[in-house]
Protein backbone atom coordinates (compact mmCIF):
# COMPACT_ATOMS: atom_id res chain seq x y z
CA UNK A 1 0.00 0.00 0.00
CA UNK A 2 1.32 3.36 -0.94
CA UNK A 3 1.39 6.39 1.36
CA UNK A 4 -1.38 8.33 2.16
CA UNK A 5 -2.08 11.72 -0.20
CA UNK A 6 -3.89 14.69 2.22
CA UNK A 7 -4.19 17.50 -0.36
CA UNK A 8 -4.64 21.28 1.70
CA UNK A 9 -6.79 23.33 -0.73
CA UNK A 10 -8.66 26.84 -0.39
CA UNK A 11 -8.93 30.47 -1.63
CA UNK A 12 -5.99 32.19 -2.43
CA UNK A 13 -3.72 33.99 0.28
CA UNK A 14 -5.63 31.83 3.61
CA UNK A 15 -2.28 30.62 4.33
CA UNK A 16 -1.82 27.45 2.91
CA UNK A 17 1.96 27.17 2.20
CA UNK A 18 2.86 28.47 5.58
CA UNK A 19 1.12 25.32 6.60
CA UNK A 20 2.41 23.22 4.21
CA UNK A 21 5.88 24.34 5.31
CA UNK A 22 4.92 24.44 8.88
CA UNK A 23 4.32 20.43 8.74
CA UNK A 24 7.10 19.55 6.53
CA UNK A 25 9.42 21.23 8.67
CA UNK A 26 11.01 23.48 5.64
CA UNK A 27 10.11 25.89 3.34
CA UNK A 28 9.44 24.40 0.34
CA UNK A 29 6.49 26.31 -1.15
CA UNK A 30 7.18 30.18 -1.55
CA UNK A 31 5.04 32.16 1.24
CA UNK A 32 4.03 35.85 0.12
CA UNK A 33 1.29 37.49 1.04
CA UNK A 34 -0.04 37.99 -2.77
CA UNK A 35 -2.77 36.02 -3.87
CA UNK A 36 -1.86 33.10 -6.22
CA UNK A 37 1.69 33.29 -5.27
CA UNK A 38 1.58 29.13 -5.81
CA UNK A 39 0.35 28.05 -8.96
CA UNK A 40 1.07 24.31 -9.57
CA UNK A 41 0.73 21.36 -6.79
CA UNK A 42 3.69 21.04 -4.44
CA UNK A 43 4.58 17.92 -2.64
CA UNK A 44 6.44 16.60 0.27
CA UNK A 45 6.98 13.16 2.46
CA UNK A 46 6.14 14.37 6.25
CA UNK A 47 5.28 11.72 9.28
CA UNK A 48 3.04 12.03 11.92
CA UNK A 49 2.40 9.31 14.98
CA UNK A 50 4.56 7.20 12.96
CA UNK A 51 2.92 7.09 9.81
CA UNK A 52 4.57 8.69 6.64
CA UNK A 53 1.92 10.77 4.14
CA UNK A 54 2.58 12.81 1.54
CA UNK A 55 1.49 16.50 1.86
CA UNK A 56 -0.05 18.51 -1.50
CA UNK A 57 0.27 21.95 -1.14
CA UNK A 58 -2.52 23.49 -3.91
CA UNK A 59 -2.97 27.03 -5.78
CA UNK A 60 -5.71 28.59 -4.12
CA UNK A 61 -9.05 27.82 -5.75
CA UNK A 62 -11.27 31.13 -7.13
CA UNK A 63 -14.41 28.71 -8.61
CA UNK A 64 -15.86 32.08 -10.62
CA UNK A 65 -13.09 33.53 -12.89
CA UNK A 66 -12.25 33.73 -16.36
CA UNK A 67 -8.92 34.61 -15.84
CA UNK A 68 -6.42 31.76 -17.12
CA UNK A 69 -3.95 31.51 -14.66
CA UNK A 70 -6.23 31.59 -11.82
CA UNK A 71 -8.26 28.77 -13.87
CA UNK A 72 -5.11 26.97 -14.40
CA UNK A 73 -4.52 27.11 -10.66
CA UNK A 74 -8.45 25.79 -9.91
CA UNK A 75 -7.15 22.48 -12.23
CA UNK A 76 -4.51 21.73 -10.45
CA UNK A 77 -6.37 22.01 -7.02
CA UNK A 78 -9.00 19.46 -9.26
CA UNK A 79 -6.20 17.04 -9.52
CA UNK A 80 -4.62 17.17 -6.02
CA UNK A 81 -8.18 16.80 -5.11
CA UNK A 82 -8.66 13.80 -7.00
CA UNK A 83 -5.78 11.44 -6.01
CA UNK A 84 -5.76 12.73 -2.48
CA UNK A 85 -7.08 10.21 0.38
CA UNK A 86 -7.88 13.42 2.90
CA UNK A 87 -8.88 16.91 2.67
CA UNK A 88 -7.32 19.81 4.51
CA UNK A 89 -10.04 22.79 3.52
CA UNK A 90 -8.48 25.94 4.76
CA UNK A 91 -10.19 28.70 5.18
CA UNK A 92 -9.62 32.71 6.92
CA UNK A 93 -11.13 32.89 10.18
CA UNK A 94 -11.29 36.68 9.79
CA UNK A 95 -12.73 36.99 6.67
CA UNK A 96 -15.46 34.52 7.26
CA UNK A 97 -17.16 32.18 4.95
CA UNK A 98 -17.44 33.92 1.49
CA UNK A 99 -19.11 32.85 -1.94
CA UNK A 100 -15.89 30.98 -2.62
CA UNK A 101 -15.67 29.28 0.57
CA UNK A 102 -19.15 27.57 -0.18
CA UNK A 103 -18.58 26.61 -3.66
CA UNK A 104 -15.21 24.97 -2.68
CA UNK A 105 -16.98 22.88 0.48
CA UNK A 106 -19.71 22.04 -2.34
CA UNK A 107 -17.01 20.86 -4.70
CA UNK A 108 -15.54 19.27 -2.24
CA UNK A 109 -18.67 17.80 -0.62
CA UNK A 110 -19.09 16.38 -4.53
CA UNK A 111 -15.74 14.43 -3.81
CA UNK A 112 -17.14 12.38 -1.56
CA UNK A 113 -13.28 12.43 0.11
CA UNK A 114 -12.64 13.25 4.35
CA UNK A 115 -12.82 16.89 4.38
CA UNK A 116 -11.15 18.26 7.55
CA UNK A 117 -12.12 21.88 7.74
CA UNK A 118 -9.91 24.38 9.33
CA UNK A 119 -9.83 27.55 9.91
CA UNK A 120 -6.58 29.52 9.83
CA UNK A 121 -5.81 33.16 11.67
CA UNK A 122 -6.87 32.31 14.58
CA UNK A 123 -3.90 33.97 16.72
CA UNK A 124 -5.64 33.22 20.25
CA UNK A 125 -6.54 29.37 20.91
CA UNK A 126 -7.64 28.22 24.18
CA UNK A 127 -11.53 29.04 23.72
CA UNK A 128 -13.19 28.32 20.53
CA UNK A 129 -13.24 32.04 18.55
CA UNK A 130 -16.97 33.19 18.27
CA UNK A 131 -15.99 34.10 14.32
CA UNK A 132 -15.72 29.88 14.08
CA UNK A 133 -19.65 29.16 14.20
CA UNK A 134 -20.14 30.51 11.50
CA UNK A 135 -17.74 27.85 9.42
CA UNK A 136 -20.46 25.45 10.86
CA UNK A 137 -22.29 26.60 7.92
CA UNK A 138 -20.43 25.12 5.44
CA UNK A 139 -21.57 21.48 6.39
CA UNK A 140 -17.89 19.97 6.29
CA UNK A 141 -18.28 19.21 10.30
CA UNK A 142 -16.36 20.45 13.19
CA UNK A 143 -13.78 23.47 11.89
CA UNK A 144 -10.38 23.18 13.71
CA UNK A 145 -9.28 26.61 14.76
CA UNK A 146 -5.25 27.07 14.11
CA UNK A 147 -2.37 30.21 13.66
CA UNK A 148 -0.13 28.46 10.54
CA UNK A 149 2.36 31.50 11.13
CA UNK A 150 2.37 31.21 15.06
CA UNK A 151 2.03 26.73 15.03
CA UNK A 152 -0.59 27.24 17.26
CA UNK A 153 -4.00 24.38 16.87
CA UNK A 154 -1.70 22.18 14.18
CA UNK A 155 -1.26 19.03 16.04
CA UNK A 156 -5.15 18.77 16.39
CA UNK A 157 -5.67 18.83 12.65
CA UNK A 158 -2.84 16.29 12.13
CA UNK A 159 -4.59 13.56 14.74
CA UNK A 160 -7.86 14.28 12.79
CA UNK A 161 -6.33 13.59 9.38
CA UNK A 162 -4.59 10.37 10.75
CA UNK A 163 -8.11 9.07 11.99
CA UNK A 164 -8.99 9.09 8.32
CA UNK A 165 -5.39 7.18 7.15
CA UNK A 166 -6.05 3.67 5.86
CA UNK A 167 -5.09 0.74 7.88
CA UNK A 168 -1.39 0.41 7.56
CA UNK A 169 -0.41 -2.89 5.49
CA UNK A 170 1.80 -5.31 7.17
CA UNK A 171 3.90 -5.24 4.10
CA UNK A 172 4.84 -1.55 4.33
CA UNK A 173 7.72 -2.13 6.55
CA UNK A 174 8.70 -5.04 5.25
CA UNK A 175 12.74 -3.75 4.29
CA UNK A 176 13.15 -6.88 2.25
CA UNK A 177 10.80 -5.65 -0.53
CA UNK A 178 12.22 -3.29 -2.78
CA UNK A 179 9.67 -0.65 -4.50
CA UNK A 180 10.86 -0.58 -8.22
CA UNK A 181 8.68 2.84 -10.14
CA UNK A 182 8.88 2.08 -14.29
CA UNK A 183 9.10 5.69 -15.07
CA UNK A 184 9.93 6.99 -19.07
CA UNK A 185 7.73 8.89 -21.75
CA UNK A 186 4.47 7.30 -23.07
CA UNK A 187 4.76 4.01 -25.19
CA UNK A 188 8.18 3.20 -24.81
CA UNK A 189 7.15 -0.33 -23.32
CA UNK A 190 6.36 0.10 -20.00
CA UNK A 191 2.98 -1.73 -19.15
CA UNK A 192 4.95 -4.59 -21.56
CA UNK A 193 7.26 -4.87 -19.48
CA UNK A 194 5.83 -5.44 -16.58
CA UNK A 195 3.43 -7.82 -18.33
CA UNK A 196 6.76 -9.90 -18.75
CA UNK A 197 7.73 -9.78 -15.29
CA UNK A 198 3.97 -10.27 -13.84
CA UNK A 199 3.50 -13.05 -16.49
CA UNK A 200 0.11 -12.30 -17.28
CA UNK A 201 -1.65 -9.16 -18.52
CA UNK A 202 -2.31 -7.42 -15.40
CA UNK A 203 -1.76 -3.83 -17.10
CA UNK A 204 -3.49 -2.71 -20.42
CA UNK A 205 -0.76 -2.58 -23.11
CA UNK A 206 -1.66 -0.80 -26.58
CA UNK A 207 0.36 1.28 -28.94
CA UNK A 208 -1.52 4.22 -28.10
CA UNK A 209 0.17 6.81 -25.91
CA UNK A 210 -0.65 7.38 -22.41
CA UNK A 211 -2.92 4.48 -22.16
CA UNK A 212 -1.60 3.70 -18.28
CA UNK A 213 -3.26 6.98 -16.80
CA UNK A 214 -2.79 6.15 -12.78
CA UNK A 215 0.09 4.39 -11.08
CA UNK A 216 -0.79 0.77 -10.52
CA UNK A 217 1.52 -1.33 -8.40
CA UNK A 218 2.31 -5.28 -8.47
CA UNK A 219 3.88 -7.33 -5.79
CA UNK A 220 5.82 -9.77 -6.96
CA UNK A 221 8.39 -12.65 -5.82
CA UNK A 222 10.70 -14.65 -7.09
CA UNK A 223 14.43 -16.47 -6.39
CA UNK A 224 15.86 -12.96 -6.12
CA UNK A 225 13.33 -11.40 -3.61
CA UNK A 226 10.33 -9.63 -3.12
CA UNK A 227 8.85 -6.68 -5.09
CA UNK A 228 6.68 -3.79 -5.95
CA UNK A 229 6.93 -3.00 -9.24
CA UNK A 230 5.22 0.89 -9.83
CA UNK A 231 4.00 1.18 -13.50
CA UNK A 232 3.47 4.78 -14.34
CA UNK A 233 1.78 6.70 -16.80
CA UNK A 234 4.90 8.26 -18.96
CA UNK A 235 5.47 12.26 -18.54
CA UNK A 236 4.43 13.83 -22.02
CA UNK A 237 6.61 17.52 -22.54
CA UNK A 238 4.34 20.11 -20.96
CA UNK A 239 3.35 21.84 -23.98
CA UNK A 240 1.03 19.05 -24.84
CA UNK A 241 -0.22 18.10 -20.97
CA UNK A 242 -3.23 19.53 -21.85
CA UNK A 243 -6.14 17.19 -20.42
CA UNK A 244 -7.50 17.14 -16.64
CA UNK A 245 -6.50 13.25 -17.00
CA UNK A 246 -3.00 13.75 -18.06
CA UNK A 247 -1.45 16.71 -15.40
CA UNK A 248 -3.22 13.76 -12.79
CA UNK A 249 -0.55 11.18 -14.42
CA UNK A 250 2.38 13.54 -14.40
CA UNK A 251 1.80 13.69 -10.54
CA UNK A 252 0.94 10.23 -10.38
CA UNK A 253 4.32 9.42 -11.95
CA UNK A 254 6.43 12.05 -9.76
CA UNK A 255 4.81 10.34 -6.59
CA UNK A 256 6.09 7.33 -7.91
CA UNK A 257 9.65 8.35 -7.97
CA UNK A 258 9.13 10.00 -4.47
CA UNK A 259 8.46 6.42 -2.54
CA UNK A 260 10.10 4.50 -5.04
CA UNK A 261 13.87 3.10 -3.98
CA UNK A 262 15.02 2.38 -7.75
CA UNK A 263 14.01 4.16 -10.86
CA UNK A 264 13.98 2.19 -14.59
CA UNK A 265 14.29 4.81 -16.56
CA UNK A 266 12.85 3.23 -19.78
CA UNK A 267 14.29 4.62 -23.00
CA UNK A 268 12.93 3.80 -26.36
CA UNK A 269 16.01 1.92 -28.68
CA UNK A 270 14.21 3.16 -31.50
CA UNK A 271 14.19 6.91 -30.63
CA UNK A 272 17.56 7.25 -28.30
CA UNK A 273 17.79 9.55 -25.75
CA UNK A 274 15.22 12.76 -26.16
CA UNK A 275 15.08 15.86 -24.40
CA UNK A 276 11.62 14.44 -22.61
CA UNK A 277 13.93 11.38 -21.27
CA UNK A 278 16.34 13.53 -20.06
CA UNK A 279 13.99 16.00 -18.13
CA UNK A 280 12.12 12.53 -16.68
CA UNK A 281 15.49 10.96 -15.82
CA UNK A 282 16.50 14.48 -13.82
CA UNK A 283 13.29 14.12 -11.80
CA UNK A 284 14.58 10.69 -10.16
CA UNK A 285 18.66 11.65 -9.90
CA UNK A 286 16.84 14.80 -8.12
CA UNK A 287 15.25 12.79 -6.20
CA UNK A 288 17.78 10.54 -5.05
CA UNK A 289 16.96 7.70 -6.42
CA UNK A 290 18.89 4.55 -7.52
CA UNK A 291 18.31 4.25 -11.50
CA UNK A 292 18.82 1.85 -13.80
CA UNK A 293 18.75 3.21 -17.18
CA UNK A 294 17.19 0.34 -19.60
CA UNK A 295 16.97 0.29 -23.54
CA UNK A 296 14.11 -0.86 -24.37
CA UNK A 297 13.11 -2.71 -28.20
CA UNK A 298 16.66 -3.20 -28.61
CA UNK A 299 15.63 -6.53 -30.84
CA UNK A 300 14.29 -4.04 -33.29
CA UNK A 301 17.91 -2.48 -34.12
CA UNK A 302 20.35 -3.21 -36.44
CA UNK A 303 23.78 -4.32 -35.16
CA UNK A 304 27.22 -4.15 -36.12
CA UNK A 305 30.16 -5.15 -33.77
CA UNK A 306 30.43 -1.05 -32.87
CA UNK A 307 26.43 -0.49 -32.35
CA UNK A 308 26.09 -1.29 -28.43
CA UNK A 309 29.45 1.07 -27.16
CA UNK A 310 28.60 3.64 -29.78
CA UNK A 311 24.85 3.40 -28.43
CA UNK A 312 26.37 3.45 -24.53
CA UNK A 313 28.70 6.22 -25.25
CA UNK A 314 25.77 8.61 -26.96
CA UNK A 315 23.57 7.63 -23.89
CA UNK A 316 26.08 8.81 -21.26
CA UNK A 317 27.03 11.99 -23.55
CA UNK A 318 23.21 13.00 -23.48
CA UNK A 319 22.64 12.22 -19.80
CA UNK A 320 25.81 13.43 -18.70
CA UNK A 321 24.40 13.04 -14.90
CA UNK A 322 23.55 9.64 -15.26
CA UNK A 323 27.08 8.12 -16.12
CA UNK A 324 27.11 6.24 -12.46
CA UNK A 325 23.83 4.29 -13.64
CA UNK A 326 23.92 1.32 -14.90
CA UNK A 327 22.79 0.58 -18.94
CA UNK A 328 20.82 -3.10 -19.56
CA UNK A 329 19.37 -3.62 -23.59
CA UNK A 330 15.83 -5.44 -22.87
CA UNK A 331 13.17 -6.30 -25.50
CA UNK A 332 10.10 -6.29 -22.74
CA UNK A 333 8.00 -7.80 -26.36
CA UNK A 334 10.64 -10.91 -26.62
CA UNK A 335 11.98 -11.24 -22.75
CA UNK A 336 15.91 -10.70 -23.78
CA UNK A 337 17.49 -9.87 -21.17
CA UNK A 338 14.11 -9.25 -18.50
CA UNK A 339 15.72 -11.60 -15.92
CA UNK A 340 19.18 -9.90 -15.84
CA UNK A 341 16.37 -6.61 -14.11
CA UNK A 342 16.47 -8.20 -10.64
CA UNK A 343 19.86 -8.98 -9.84
CA UNK A 344 20.56 -4.98 -11.09
CA UNK A 345 17.62 -3.55 -9.13
CA UNK A 346 19.25 -5.38 -6.06
CA UNK A 347 22.44 -4.33 -6.36
CA UNK A 348 21.44 -0.76 -6.96
CA UNK A 349 18.79 -0.65 -4.10
CA UNK A 350 22.17 -1.66 -1.45
CA UNK A 351 24.37 0.54 -3.17
CA UNK A 352 21.93 3.48 -2.27
CA UNK A 353 21.09 2.35 1.47
CA UNK A 354 25.06 2.10 1.51
CA UNK A 355 26.34 3.18 4.91
CA UNK A 356 29.91 3.91 5.38
CA UNK A 357 32.38 4.03 8.33
CA UNK A 358 33.46 7.55 9.41
CA UNK A 359 37.06 5.90 10.13
CA UNK A 360 36.80 4.49 6.24
CA UNK A 361 35.50 7.54 4.93
CA UNK A 362 38.33 9.55 6.11
CA UNK A 363 40.64 6.91 5.51
CA UNK A 364 39.77 7.51 1.89
CA UNK A 365 39.13 11.07 1.66
CA UNK A 366 42.71 11.30 3.10
CA UNK A 367 44.53 9.18 0.65
CA UNK A 368 42.38 11.39 -2.12
CA UNK A 369 43.81 14.67 -0.66
CA UNK A 370 47.35 13.21 -0.72
CA UNK A 371 47.05 12.67 -4.21
CA UNK A 372 45.39 15.64 -5.34
CA UNK A 373 45.82 18.66 -3.38
CA UNK A 374 42.92 20.76 -2.25
CA UNK A 375 42.66 24.44 -4.08
CA UNK A 376 44.12 27.78 -3.28
CA UNK A 377 42.90 30.81 -3.44
CA UNK A 378 45.05 34.08 -3.20
CA UNK A 379 46.87 32.04 -0.56
CA UNK A 380 44.51 30.33 1.06
CA UNK A 381 44.36 26.74 1.37
CA UNK A 382 40.91 24.53 1.47
CA UNK A 383 41.49 22.33 4.31
CA UNK A 384 39.22 19.02 4.54
CA UNK A 385 38.92 18.65 8.47
CA UNK A 386 36.87 15.39 8.14
CA UNK A 387 33.89 13.64 6.69
CA UNK A 388 30.94 11.72 8.09
CA UNK A 389 27.96 9.89 6.83
CA UNK A 390 24.57 11.95 7.65
CA UNK A 391 22.31 9.41 5.71
CA UNK A 392 21.16 6.97 2.90
CA UNK A 393 19.16 6.84 0.08
CA UNK A 394 20.97 8.13 -1.41
CA UNK A 395 24.36 8.44 0.01
CA UNK A 396 25.13 12.01 1.71
CA UNK A 397 28.61 12.83 3.02
CA UNK A 398 28.68 16.17 5.31
CA UNK A 399 32.31 17.40 4.56
CA UNK A 400 33.75 19.63 7.32
CA UNK A 401 36.63 22.26 5.86
CA UNK A 402 37.83 25.55 6.64
CA UNK A 403 36.41 27.73 4.06
CA UNK A 404 33.23 27.07 2.22
CA UNK A 405 33.74 29.21 -0.64
CA UNK A 406 37.39 27.18 -1.04
CA UNK A 407 35.29 24.19 -1.64
CA UNK A 408 34.93 23.83 -5.43
CA UNK A 409 32.71 22.20 -7.14
CA UNK A 410 35.38 20.21 -9.37
CA UNK A 411 36.96 19.14 -6.12
CA UNK A 412 33.57 18.25 -4.43
CA UNK A 413 33.42 16.04 -7.81
CA UNK A 414 37.03 14.95 -7.34
CA UNK A 415 35.60 13.72 -3.87
CA UNK A 416 32.58 11.85 -4.75
CA UNK A 417 34.97 10.36 -8.28
CA UNK A 418 37.30 9.13 -5.60
CA UNK A 419 34.57 7.52 -2.99
CA UNK A 420 32.88 6.01 -5.92
CA UNK A 421 35.92 4.15 -6.61
CA UNK A 422 36.13 2.79 -3.14
CA UNK A 423 32.69 1.96 -2.28
CA UNK A 424 31.13 1.61 -5.73
CA UNK A 425 28.04 3.56 -5.64
CA UNK A 426 26.80 2.37 -8.70
CA UNK A 427 23.47 2.96 -9.79
CA UNK A 428 22.85 5.96 -7.29
CA UNK A 429 23.21 9.91 -6.78
CA UNK A 430 26.35 10.82 -4.27
CA UNK A 431 24.92 13.85 -2.12
CA UNK A 432 27.97 16.28 -0.12
CA UNK A 433 26.75 18.73 2.45
CA UNK A 434 29.90 21.25 3.09
CA UNK A 435 29.59 22.32 6.34
CA UNK A 436 32.19 25.00 7.99
CA UNK A 437 34.23 24.65 10.82
CA UNK A 438 36.87 26.45 12.88
CA UNK A 439 40.54 24.09 12.37
CA UNK A 440 41.72 24.67 15.76
CA UNK A 441 45.11 23.28 13.96
CA UNK A 442 45.58 27.02 12.77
Amino acid sequence: MSKPVVAIVGKPNVGKSTFFNYIVGKRISIVEDTPGVTRDRVYAETNWRGRDFTLIDTGGIEPETEDIIVSQMREQANIAINIADVIIFLTDIKQGVTAGDSEIALMLKKSKKPVILVCNKADNIGNKPNEIYEFYNLGLGEPYAVSAANALGIGDVLDAIYEYFPEKDENDNDDETIKVAIIGKPNVGKSSLINKILGEERVIVSDIAGTTRDSIDSYFENEFGKYIFIDTAGIRRKSKVTEKIEKYSVMRTLLAIERSDVCLMMIDATEGVTDQDTKIAGEAHEAGKGIIIVINKWDEIEKDNNTFEDFKKDIYNKLSYLTYAPIIFISAKTGQRVNKLYEMINEVANQNAMRVSTSVLNDVINEAIAINQPPTDKGRRLKILYATQASTKPPTFVIFVNNKELFHFSYQRYLINQIRKEFGLQGTPVRIITREKEDKGE
